[in-house]
């Protein structure tokens, strides 16, 4: 039989300038694996986690595990502007960001929609799911507002699932540490740079 023709030459992320959203629930090794890449690119890569942004807020933090609500949304949308803003600032000044947040397929508010706005058009966004049973575990093991109960975890991965057929790329990482989600995270990269997913 003959052979499959050679692809092409796939781009090189880590050696250009973009703006990343990684997606994925609470336990999904989002900021871990987010800033083992930035600390691993090379070109000037910055970290953008829009819960430590979030978390600014100091006396009067709407804490959305106590129930979502006006003031929770309007602190996430705020946070989520002050990352865009950061994020724009940096790539004028040619320095890639990851962002890194769990994005809903489901909730417009809590959505790409606005991402996309603060951001800007060129923004590559990714899913990081791994199966339930991995995301309970990792979860157990983060400390203060950052942990949720079990129920809450099943609840969000399991609307997290949305994203399959959206047409984003998907990573699970259940069997992968994080310096390996990050070589498959340049892989999809390079993938999305060369075709860019219609979102």
């Amino acid at each position: 039989m003959p052979s499959a023709p050679r692809a092409p030459a796939a781009a090189d992320p880590a050696g250009t300038t973009l703006a990343v959203l990684l997606i994925g629930p609470a336990g999904a090794g989002k900021t871990s694996v987010a800033k083992y890449w930035a600390d691993h690119r090379r070109v000037p890569t910055a970290h953008i986690s829009l819960d430590d942004v979030r978390e600014w807020v100091r006396s009067g933090f709407a804490d959305p595990q106590t129930g979502w609500n006006d003031h929770s949304e309007a602190q996430y949308r705020l946070a989520r502007r002050t990352c865009g803003f950061a994020a724009r600032n940096f790539l004028a000044n040619g320095i890639s960001c990851i962002l890194d947040d769990a994005v809903f397929p489901d909730r417009p508010v809590v959505g790409l929609g606005g991402w996309k706005r603060h951001v800007g058009p060129g923004l590559l966004p990714v899913v990081l799911l791994p199966g339930l049973d991995v995301v309970l575990e990792r979860n157990a093991e983060r400390s203060g507002n950052r942990r949720l109960g079990d129920e809450e975890v099943a609840r969000i991965h399991g609307r997290m699932a949305g994203w399959y057929g959206s047409g984003l790329p998907i990573i699970d990482n259940s069997q992968l540490g994080i310096p390996e989600t990050a070589e498959v995270l340049d892989d999809v990269l390079a993938r999305s740079i060369a075709s860019p997913p219609s979102w």
